[in-house]
């Protein structure tokens, strides 16, 4: 049984999506907690699946990956293996970050990021629309970012 969250709990999980690496140290002088009871509360917050991991976050264009790209994927059927064998080929390819199965006119959005345009249509040819059960593929290629954040909007934070 999951315990719920208190202000405390809150305030760490803000200091840790600001950054991943900061200590219990370093998170409980932030929040007025000495070190151990914060540790003991962020070793909790890590059992009960609230933080997934800590990660670093890359700097997508620093390593030469210039292009990112939005495709509407809309499928021939919906039957069960089709779904099934669609989600397990997108998820060997590196380059899509993410998909999200839609509700509307497309099945499915992928986040794709790769070196340059002719990169994208090499994966777009070789293995995108050969995805198993692709009907279609609409692509966007993003000319520049409004507002990028991993920080999730946390109750009495904002």
């Amino acid at each position: 049984m999951q315990k719920p969250l208190d202000g405390l709990d809150w305030r760490i999980l803000a200091h840790l999506q600001r950054d991943g690496s900061a200590t219990a140290a370093e998170i409980a002088e932030q929040v007025g907690l000495s070190q151990s009871p914060c540790w003991r509360r962020i070793q909790r917050l890590e059992e009960d699946g609230i933080i997934k991991r800590r990660v670093a976050l890359l700097d997508r264009k620093a390593i030469g990956l210039n292009v990112l790209i939005f495709s509407h994927v809309k499928l021939e059927a919906h039957s069960g293996d089709l779904l099934d064998d669609f989600r397990a080929s997108i998820r060997r390819i590196p380059e899509v970050q993410e998909c999200f199965v839609l509700m509307g006119q497309v099945d499915f959005l992928l986040r794709i990021v790769t070196r340059d345009i002719e990169a994208y249509e090499q994966l777009f040819f070789e293995k995108l629309s050969k995805l198993p059960g692709v009907r279609e593929i609409n692509s966007m290629i993003s000319v520049s970012t409004v507002k990028e954040t991993t920080e999730l909007p946390l109750p009495g934070m904002g």
